[in-house]
């Protein structure tokens, strides 16, 4: 068979085979633990479908995708750097100095600040 053929319809349709079978024979029992807050810190409130939730956690979770996707970027010409020769570690060094800026930027900008957010702020008291 044709590799593009196996990806493309053989591979989702064992994927959803498999899917189907992990639904109709998985035990369902949720208990307390399942249903609680996971991993965020905020309890869950019972009526409510919405809860506050501070944005500064999506902005430091989106900035480390970006600078784990630096490292994905930079290991190929790590690996072959002999081979790129000065050209291409020209342009490597010009990738991340951009880089550089840009995480510079965000430090000045103050989009990676660890602050406390459980003290109250103290200009409203």
């Amino acid at each position: 068979m044709n590799n593009l053929f196996i990806l493309f319809f053989v591979v989702p349709i064992l994927a959803l085979i498999f899917l189907a079978l992990n639904m109709l024979l998985a035990p369902h029992r949720p208990d307390e633990a399942k249903v609680s807050a996971y991993e965020c810190g905020f309890s869950p409130v019972y009526g409510q479908t919405r809860s506050t939730f501070q944005i500064h956690f999506y902005i430091v979770a989106m900035l480390f995708l970006i600078f784990d996707l630096e490292i994905l970027l930079l290991f190929p010409i790590a690996v072959t750097l002999y081979q790129v020769s000065t050209f291409g570690f020209s342009i490597a060094i010009i990738f991340f100095i951009v880089l550089t800026i840009g995480f510079i930027l965000e430090i000045g900008s103050g989009a990676i600040a660890l602050t406390n957010f459980d003290q109250p702020n103290k200009n409203n008291t």
